[in-house]
């Protein structure tokens, strides 16, 4: 594929038409640069995009963010709405960590006040919060409480003394998506989810100590809950083992799916099954049981980081901002030639960025859009941003989920010493704890694209509008 075959709408939209391959149902948009768009022509990613295209059902068009790359028959960073009647969903447009996302939470200590505290902070936060590959969680469930978190999401955490109130309002869709059903679960996901509720995992998952550098509305933060100068917290974690077998369960069993329904695809990585029948019904519920599972996961990690917050600073608050998905498939309500349609949007490494005034907000984000959280890479900013009316029109209100990958891991284990990283990371005083320095070589910073480049798109495309930028003072790798 080659950047001639874009049709250039403006500096930060590009148009695939749907001719420009056999079986493209709708056109791609890519939200980037000429300079990012042609970054993205390096790997698989745009060929990837326009393949997903050829998926029955779709409305709009293929939306890609600038934060793109390949990934497992869709790209990461791509957005795909699917006729609720006449469409389908497929697993790998959605990814294997179902729900993973990102939970902000904002303290009411400034920086100067807790600065000579973050280091044993982050390393009682390490011991705390459960990481690494296969870790156990916080929260060791029985079959019965596993159903209850499945069933409820964040609501378990609340029943049960993990959460508040204000969690839940601050959380996409409550911290509970709707229609889960464990019958459609896997005995060997339910064995996978047992003892992994409360963990951060490896990989990219993180927890981050941030300053609030810089906030650009104030009024808009302070809806948020966010104060320039203070200490924030971020944690990256999705739905562990237990959502990765659903995917993989799902995935095989689609492949015979996708014949009987005489579904035909460039990829087939990209099997899918028709929305409405048994068969997509019931990979909705169990990716709904992972969504859930994830929330919650990411409700304990929230607490118990609370509790380490609140030990080492009597008095203070950790209060959360928002927390939402990035790997989903959601049935919602969009405008498709001046004609509201139920369609379920796919969002593989891209996060919901609804607008003002939107139905599902909070009465606290109605007036400024949904909150939009976009972590960098490791060592390098952070934003918050607020979603828009453009991007409802544009993206079905989906925006980029952070930098985006340049290096594979294994590239960026064979270019980057794990040792040396820390070092470099330590001396910007940015304090690390790892579980391992291979695993923290595959989230070098130069792994990863310019996070400043990807926000300017998003801002150039008007999907989402600034309100506050956030610096590294310690990272927890697993």
């Amino acid at each position: 594929m080659k950047i001639g075959q874009f049709e250039k709408i403006n500096d930060f939209e590009w148009r695939l038409p749907r001719e420009t391959q056999p079986g493209m149902r709708v056109p791609v948009v890519v939200f980037a640069s000429e300079r990012m768009l042609n970054e993205a022509l390096q790997d698989r990613s745009l060929e990837q995009a326009a393949n997903a295209a050829a998926l029955p059902g779709l409305r709009g068009n293929v939306c890609v963010m600038p934060d793109v790359h390949q990934g497992y028959g869709f790209p990461i960073g791509g957005v795909a709405a699917a006729d609720y009647e006449t469409g389908v969903i497929s697993p790998g447009a959605i990814g294997y960590d179902i729900n993973c996302g990102v939970r902000l939470l904002c303290s009411t200590l400034p920086l100067q006040d807790v600065k000579t505290a973050i280091t044993d902070f982050t390393a009682a936060l390490y011991h705390a919060c459960p990481s690494g590959v296969g870790g156990r969680g916080i929260v060791a469930l029985k079959a019965r409480e596993l159903k209850a978190v499945c069933e409820q999401g964040s609501g378990w955490a609340l029943k049960n003394g993990y959460a508040t109130a204000g969690d839940i309002e601050t959380t996409e869709d409550s911290g509970c998506m709707e229609g889960a059903d464990m019958e459609a679960v896997s005995s060997r996901a339910l064995e996978r989810g047992v003892d992994q509720a409360g963990s951060l995992g490896a990989g990219n998952h993180f927890i981050e100590i941030d300053l609030v550098a810089e906030v650009f509305d104030s009024a808009a933060a302070l809806a948020m809950g966010i104060h320039q100068g203070n200490l924030a917290l971020q944690i990256h974690s999705g739905s562990r083992g237990f959502g990765h077998q659903i995917c993989t369960d799902f995935v095989q069993k689609f492949q015979t799916v996708a014949r009987k329904y005489q579904i035909d695809l460039p990829d087939r990585e990209l099997v899918c099954a028709p929305l409405k029948s048994p068969e997509g019904q019931q990979y909705l519920a169990a990716m709904r049981c992972a969504a859930n599972y994830a929330f919650c996961n990411r409700q304990l990690l929230g607490h118990s980081a609370r509790m380490v917050f609140e030990r080492f600073f009597p008095g203070a608050h950790l209060l959360n901002v928002y927390d939402l998905a990035h790997n989903i498939g959601k049935i919602e309500s969009h405008q498709f030639g001046g004609e509201k349609i139920n369609v379920c949007v796919h969002r593989k490494g891209a996060t919901r960025a609804f607008g003002p005034d939107h139905p599902a907000l909070p009465a606290r984000f109605q007036k400024t859009g949904q909150p939009v959280l976009v972590p960098g890479s490791m060592g390098t900013e952070s934003w918050v941003l607020a979603g828009t009316a453009a991007a409802m029109e544009k993206s079905c209100g989906s925006c980029s989920h952070g930098a985006g990958r340049v290096l594979s891991r294994t590239q960026a284990k064979h270019q980057i010493r794990g040792d040396e990283l820390r070092s470099r990371l330590m001396a910007e005083g940015i304090y690390v704890q790892a579980g391992s320095l291979g695993g923290l070589a595959e989230e070098a910073p130069q792994a990863y694209k310019d996070i400043n480049a990807v926000i300017a798109c998003i801002e150039g495309a008007g999907l989402g509008r600034r309100i506050a930028r956030l610096t590294p003072l310690a990272v927890i790798k697993g």
